[in-house]
């Protein structure tokens, strides 16, 4: 009975991830009652996919990448640094509306989202790089987004760094407890036989998470439809012009193999606007929020949409 209400739903979804990733995100905008109950679990939803993730992580390569914490400084420079300036740069001349251009600048200068690990695990990346520049860029970006907003955008962005660093902490160590606790406590092999019905898990809590985040997007695109179109499109441009820029960073600057320049260009255009959008708490009008909530759109239909691109791109010679 558990095993046909819970494993086989979630095994499913675990077969079918990038389409229910693909559907899944227009549910929010379809059904705005549903997006306002969820809502509260936004932590919730962002927390499952990490902790998950860490779960089924290949520990030796974590450990690989680790023994090179020098490595690290150029990618994290780049994720947090140079991708913002970059994208405030390409901007300026565009003429945009204030809000959205404000919003795109605060979205590269995102660390990614947890997200990003379960899109590569998902896709056969590198889920240890992408697992070790998320948590290090999360623990730094109360230090570069606070300047970087106020120094591009001129806007002063009210957050206690204690607190904010503090629920950082909280919750990736938490996900980081749990996955250990599960390593120790589940039974030999429980993890590999069950790979799909954790997949699933995480696609139900990114699809959930991405429902919540569209409460009031529905009346916004009713009375102004304009510019929800245009945030839309701003953020798939967005997102497929740094994943480019970061594929290229890795692949020729830093000389990865194809599968950790794709995975680099995957940290680059997701990021995780759930953290600004608290970060500004309520400096971020309602425009902002409509661009933060429709970025989800490509962060969640990309990876069905270009999956084969990006295994044919990894199986290339490096």
């Amino acid at each position: 009975m558990i095993h046909a209400l819970f494993y086989a739903p979630l095994d499913f979804m675990g077969r079918h991830a990038t389409r229910f990733l693909f559907g899944g995100v227009l549910v929010g905008l379809l059904i705005p009652p549903l997006a306002e109950l969820l809502r509260p679990g936004l932590v919730v939803f962002l927390l499952l996919p990490l902790t998950l993730s860490l779960m089924r992580l290949d520990w030796s390569a974590f450990q690989a990448y680790a023994r090179r914490p020098l490595l690290f400084i150029p990618i994290i420079v780049f994720l947090l640094l140079i991708c913002p300036l970059l994208m405030f740069a390409a901007l300026l001349p565009l003429g945009l509306p204030r809000p959205l251009m404000e919003a795109i600048v605060l979205m590269a200068a995102a660390p990614p989202i947890t997200g990003t690990v379960a899109i590569a695990l998902i896709l056969g990346l590198d889920a240890a790089l992408a697992v070790i520049a998320m948590v290090i860029a999360t623990a730094l970006v109360p230090f570069t987004l606070p300047p970087l907003a106020l120094l591009l955008l001129n806007i002063e962005v009210q957050m206690s760094l204690v607190e904010f660093m503090g629920r950082l902490a909280l919750m990736v160590g938490f996900a980081f407890a749990a996955a250990l606790v599960a390593h120790r406590t589940l039974p030999p092999g429980w993890l590999k036989e069950n790979k799909r019905l954790m997949d699933g898990s995480s696609v139900l809590a990114l699809v959930l998470f991405a429902i919540a985040i569209m409460d009031g997007v529905t009346a916004k695109l009713m009375a102004q439809p304009g510019y929800v179109i245009l945030a839309t499109a701003s953020a798939f441009i967005a997102n497929l012009s740094l994943q480019a820029i970061g594929y290229t960073v890795g692949r020729y600057v830093l000389r990865f193999d194809q599968a950790a320049a794709l995975t680099l260009g995957i940290l680059a255009g997701n990021c995780n606007m759930g953290l600004v959008m608290v970060s500004l708490a309520d400096r971020a009008v309602f425009d902002m929020v409509v661009f933060f909530a429709m970025g989800q759109l490509p962060m969640y239909m990309l990876p069905g949409l270009l999956q084969p691109v990006y295994r044919r791109v990894a199986a290339l010679q490096s």
